[in-house]
């Protein structure tokens, strides 16, 4: 469970840099990103399925891009 937990904060931390740094280049990146949310779906097939919960994810890590900005 650690191992997880550890890749999946590198991870974050790591795509959260480097959509900082592109959104720096290209302003549009976030509006963009911002209107594929309602894409996004769990892909989980049992009761754990939660597709909103994937797409309020998403939004919180935009939101905390956008307060980077």
């Amino acid at each position: 469970m650690a191992d997880a937990r550890h890749r999946e904060l590198a991870t974050e931390h790591l795509l959260f840099g480097t959509i900082r740094f592109l959104a720096q280049e290209h302003p549009g990146l976030l509006e963009s990103l911002e209107v594929s949310v309602d894409h996004l779906w769990d892909k989980a097939d049992d009761d754990t399925r939660d597709d909103e919960a994937v797409r309020e994810v998403a939004r919180r890590f935009l939101k905390g891009l956008r307060a980077e900005r």
